[in-house]
């Protein structure tokens, strides 16, 4: 079966990160996470929070934002491979049963060690409107990344920052 591949962005906003799907422009850093989502729904596109409780994350949406922007969340992501206290994915669960919003997993992989570490296990789909069923009727998998990641990721963007 061939892979599917969606059109999404992970945006920088001003209160940390928002994924847009099946968006058809990019959209700018740096936005008010309202003008973020406002500009994915423009597109038809989906918003998907990304890490939502990993305390250790700087780039993660303010919960502030969070709860505020319930109502225009499409998905949370449920299960992430690269945070370092389970306890974190376990509340992004209970949020998302709590709130009846479809379930994600990522393996937010930055080596090639990381990649497949989490994914959601669901049926074929074509549109985005088959993605949105198919993903409700998907089983979340995964299995967390050895804390040392966060290491290697650390010491990658310092050598890339001092050799250029």
């Amino acid at each position: 079966m061939p892979l599917k591949i969606i059109v999404g962005e992970e945006i920088k906003t001003t209160h940390g990160e928002i994924i847009g799907l099946f968006i058809r422009e990019e959209i700018p850093p740096d936005l008010s996470p309202e003008e973020t989502v406002a500009q994915i729904k423009a597109q038809g596109g989906l918003v998907y929070i990304p890490h939502p409780f990993d305390r250790l994350r700087r780039s993660r949406l303010e919960e502030s934002k969070l709860l505020e922007l319930l109502p225009q969340i499409d998905i949370i992501e449920v299960y992430n491979a690269r945070i370092t206290v389970q306890a974190d994915n376990l509340r992004a669960e209970e949020l998302a049963r709590n709130s009846n919003l479809l379930r994600a997993a990522g393996s937010d992989a930055h080596c090639t060690y990381e990649l497949g570490r989490a994914y959601v296990e669901m049926p074929p789909f074509e549109t985005k409107e088959e993605f949105l069923l198919s993903l409700a009727r998907g089983k979340v998998v995964g299995r967390l990344s050895s804390p040392l990641v966060h290491f290697v990721s650390t010491w990658s963007k310092l050598r890339k920052k001092h050799l250029g």
